[in-house]
């Protein structure tokens, strides 16, 4: 009976720890547009998020590290339509020729650093093949998984290979729906944003078409950006935000900005590409300029697919015209934009990899910086 007790009282305290989480609009900053209910990629039914986070002190090489999954049609490898977008490549994607060719993202998303892609690739690949392989002659239980990466290497000791595929094997137990913790957490755990701290941010938006109510949600993997380049509300943040620059004392990298969208609107996978383009604009809307070395890879899905005749011989597929796409336009810029200052205001002050330390956003500062600005809630 105690065993019970703990383990209800631990549930609670952690979704009240989940709740209490910081986000922007705690701050008083003003956002355009109407949110789900968690205000999180998770208000697409189904769509469910799980991290595993690697925080170990080792003197100079550091582990600040981790793993996210994105599970669009929970915990199976059904496929979605999807389509992806390249703003800038020096970074990584894996089964985007397989989104090109068949229009499907098969099973579980991963995010995760740099050098990680392939351990966390095969883990999803093997997960699959666990929990959904059969003996027909065209199983496609792998599915050949979609994971994308931002560099960890100034907090993290990155070439030290911490990531394990008991760690993915963990993020994909993990994951669930309803509110996600942000900031330091999963793949985003080593990330900066702007010079400041960065990480795992999520927002979402209400598009209405007619008598239809449809949920389009963001969830990013922040690490990219100069101070003088960030803007909040329309504020030049960076210009005034001068202070608490990172202590870096080796290992200089631009960083790298992963977004995925997620929808329940019926879309076809060049609608879909389309929305992925439409994530460079919430980068934008926050100072991103793409620059040289930063990988700006967007990719988007739907959670409502064809459906196939008896024989799967004909395959009928509903879609939102071309000429409404604009509201889930502006909902995709929109939910970027949110998603990646509510993943700075998240993430807490790190101190890493050879003493590099990366400073929080500071609330207060932020808070006066708006009222002066005239842009406070």
């Amino acid at each position: 009976m105690n065993k019970i007790i703990v383990a209800a009282f631990l549930l609670l305290a952690c979704k009240t720890s989940q709740a209490q989480t910081v986000r922007a609009r705690d701050l008083g900053i003003l956002f355009e547009g109407a949110t789900g209910k968690y205000n999180a990629i998770t208000d697409v039914h189904n769509v469910l998020v799980g991290y595993q986070t690697k925080i170990k002190d080792s003197g100079a090489k550091a582990v600040r590290t981790g793993v996210t999954v994105i599970l669009p049609n929970g915990k199976s490898n059904k496929p979605t339509p999807a389509g992806w977008f390249c703003l800038n490549g020096d970074g990584e994607m894996t089964g985007t020729t397989v989104i090109d060719e068949y229009g499907f993202n098969f099973g579980a998303i991963g995010i995760t650093n740099t050098n990680s892609v392939g351990v966390v690739r095969d883990a999803i690949g093997e997960w699959n093949i666990k929990n959904f392989a059969t003996n027909d002659m065209l199983d496609f239980s792998f599915g050949l998984p979609v994971v994308a990466e931002t560099y960890d290497g100034i907090l993290n000791d990155i070439n030290g290979l911490h990531i394990s595929k008991k760690d993915v094997f963990a993020a994909l137990g993990s994951a669930h729906s309803g509110p996600i913790e942000e900031g330091n957490v999963g793949g985003g755990t080593g990330m900066a944003l702007f010079l400041f701290k960065g990480g795992s941010g999520t927002s979402s938006r209400i598009v209405q078409i007619d008598t239809a109510r449809y949920t389009v949600g963001a969830f990013v993997q922040g690490n990219f950006g100069g101070r003088k380049d960030l803007m909040i509300a329309g504020i030049p943040m960076g210009a005034e935000l001068t202070e608490l620059m990172p202590v870096v004392n080796a290992r200089k990298k631009d960083g790298s900005i992963i977004v995925v969208i997620a929808t329940d609107a019926p879309f076809l996978p060049s609608q879909l590409k389309l929305l992925a383009k439409r994530a460079t604009m919430g980068v934008a809307r926050t100072g991103g300029f793409a620059r040289n070395s930063s990988g700006d890879i967007f990719l988007a899905f739907s959670t409502k697919g064809p459906i196939d005749n008896n024989n799967s011989t004909l395959q009928t597929w509903q879609s939102i015209p071309k000429e409404q796409l604009d509201k889930f336009y502006i909902a995709v810029a929109q939910a970027t934009e949110e998603a990646i200052i509510n993943a700075m205001v998240a993430a807490k002050t790190m101190t890493g990899y050879n003493g590099n330390t990366v400073y929080a956003l500071p609330h207060a500062r932020v808070k006066e910086l708006l009222k002066k600005y005239g842009r406070k809630q």
